[in-house]
């Protein structure tokens, strides 16, 4: 269907994004006289005379509180006016990750089309989803790589981790092509955002020097950090989940839940002495636990039931939604596996397929599973393969499938 200005879309043609703005009416609503109301043409409304500043300001703020992207087409079908003001680059760059959600069954050069749009509109969730998607879905390395280090300019958190993940495993070339020095730079990046996987991952690269200098203290201190993060995000996201007064506290602040958190997790021996730690850390934590026993709802929360936050895999909660990325990759890879040989990273919530044989690690205790990075093994392991792994004592019949501990070695030489 064609306009005077442009092309706009109908349920017949799909969606297209040529569309210009006309120019500006700089009329106020007071200047609209009730004389040119009643003398519109039937069947239209004040819509038509509104100013289109505001109308793109109000489909600003539809588009950053969509839930689906057919609640921005919906109102592209409406009208022209509202169709010109939809594909408005301030629309496009407030879209928010719902608006975002392509699914892969219905991928088409429309959508690829729409999300190119939101990107050269500056938005950074597109440029991260559009990213991710030509890297590891359409195996476009380059301009994938590329979209992702555009959204991790603005800097967002996600594709710097991405990023730094492709750079652990020499993702898009070979095995020469892994850069652990600029994986970890990455990491230590995204985690000074709060991201909780970088964190993870930063601090399982301390601990063992993996691309930066050892420091097992400081790693372990970074892993707390991630776990009360977890922690605290779960809670606050779900508190009906966890019964309670602690999940009430997490939910009214999760900044006082982590520093909490993170204060009875340096008390070494706090088995034996739980009662006196807890008063001590109460009287210490101003202005973070409101009282002794929310501290003591804390304690239970992270270390009954093995609900551990000492392990390195984290704290037993239900695992955090999908990014929008990772759920197109799961249902892309459910309809189109990989090439032969190579395999998906067996987090079911990932998504990431290997790029070439024998990417990724695998578990050194059973090596049935592999995993993309460490933030996918710890979330595997609550949800899933800790019920499931056992060792294996034959390691050889493996031959060159499992990377062995002198190849790791002879990696964090080279990178260190």
């Amino acid at each position: 269907m064609r306009t005077r200005r442009a092309s706009y879309p109908s349920a017949s043609d799909g969606i297209t994004f040529l569309i210009r703005p006309g120019p500006l009416k700089r009329r106020r609503l007071s200047q609209i006289s009730e004389g040119e109301l009643s003398a519109s043409p039937a069947g239209s409304s004040v819509l038509e005379l509104l100013h289109d500043e505001l109308l793109v300001s109000i489909m600003a703020k539809l588009s950053s509180s969509a839930s689906s992207p057919m609640d921005l087409i919906s109102v592209m079908l409406t009208c022209k006016r509202l169709c010109a003001a939809a594909t408005h680059p301030l629309v496009l760059a407030n879209a928010s990750m719902a608006a975002l959600a392509v699914k892969a069954r219905s991928w088409s050069d429309d959508a690829d089309r729409f999300l190119q749009e939101c990107v050269k509109s500056g938005s950074a969730e597109a440029a991260y989803t559009l990213g991710m998607i030509k890297f590891y879905c359409f195996r476009e390395h380059e301009s994938g790589a590329a979209l992702m280090a555009q959204a991790a300019l603005k800097p967002h958190a996600r594709a710097l981790h991405s990023l730094a993940v492709i750079q652990f495993n020499g993702s898009g070339g070979s095995r020469k092509d892994k850069n652990l020095k600029n994986g970890a730079t990455l990491c230590a990046k995204a985690a000074a955002q709060g991201h909780i996987d970088a964190i993870r991952e930063l601090g399982h690269c301390l601990q063992d020097g993996y691309g930066v200098p050892k420091s097992v203290s400081e790693g372990r201190r970074l892993l707390l950090e991630a776990n009360a993060r977890e922690a605290a995000a779960a809670v606050a996201a779900s508190p009906q989940v966890f019964a309670g007064k602690a999940a009430s506290a997490v939910a009214a602040s999760p900044r006082s839940f982590v520093e909490t958190a993170l204060t009875l997790a340096h008390h070494q021996h706090y088995h034996a002495q739980h009662r006196s730690v807890v008063s001590k850390v109460d009287a210490s934590t101003q202005g973070g636990a409101s009282s002794l026993w929310q501290v003591d709802s804390f304690w239970r929360l992270l270390h009954g039931s093995g609900c551990s936050l000492l392990s390195d895999f984290g704290c037993n909660v239900p695992p955090p939604q999908l990014h929008i990325a990772n759920r197109f990759m799961v249902d892309w890879f459910a309809m189109n596996p990989p090439e032969a040989g190579l395999r998906l990273c067996s987090h079911a919530g990932c998504g990431r397929p290997e790029t070439r044989r024998h990417e990724f690690r695998r578990c050194s205790s059973c090596g049935t599973v592999n995993y993309c990075s460490r933030s996918c093994q710890a979330l595997d392991w609550k949800i899933r393969h800790k019920y499931e792994c056992y060792p294996f004592e034959d390691r050889e019949d493996e031959g060159d499938e499992v990377e062995d501990d002198d190849e790791r070695n002879q990696d964090h030489n080279q990178d260190s």
